[in-house]
């Protein structure tokens, strides 16, 4: 089976892209867990959150957003010395915070916020390598600057588009690429 070259390194990143990367996720509580792991891959691997992905579910109530917002200052410093996650302040701060603002909107809402900006996908074609894969987009850019005006935090448009990858609302799975699913 052909396969995205970033792919192929580890049984991982293999599991990883044929079940999940590029498919559509919905619901506030996936959707802010997307954004809180992809916030905190932000300057590391992918591959050092992916492995520590069950470790960052239980440290953070499986980010459900209700759970989250409730968590008090002990808890912040429980999350500073747990092992199984990324152990950034910044990052677990931007992370607590996020979901008190979340915790604030309507249900659905961050849903549907993220999904207004997933672009017409006739309008671009499907990437024939690695290097015709953007890294931030207009659409990206576009959604960092909605986020922030709504108060949520480390969601620069790289990391939205990181975002806007993993949850399916573009697909850069190369075209020769089985998982592409045109």
């Amino acid at each position: 089976m052909l396969r995205c070259p970033w792919a192929l390194s580890t049984e991982d990143y293999v599991a990883y892209h044929d079940e999940e990367w590029g498919r559509p996720v919905h619901g506030d509580d996936a959707l802010y867990e997307r954004l809180c792991l992809e916030a905190f891959q932000s300057g590391l691997s992918w591959i050092t959150i992916l492995r520590r992905r069950e470790g960052f579910r239980a440290a953070f109530a499986d980010f459900r957003i209700a759970k989250v917002a409730a968590f008090t200052d002990a808890d912040q410093e429980r999350l500073l010395a747990d092992p199984g996650i990324i152990r950034n302040r910044a990052k677990i701060e931007a992370t607590l915070a996020n979901a008190r603002v979340l915790a604030e909107w309507a249900p659905g809402e961050l849903d549907e916020l993220i999904w207004s900006y997933a672009p017409d996908g006739a309008s671009r074609p499907a990437p024939a390598t690695l290097a015709d894969v953007p890294a931030v987009t207009e659409e990206s850019t576009a959604l960092s600057r909605a986020l922030k005006k709504r108060g949520i935090r480390f969601v620069g448009p790289t990391t939205a588009y990181a975002l806007m990858q993993a949850c399916g609302l573009v697909n850069d799975h190369l075209a020769d690429c089985a998982a592409r699913g045109d």
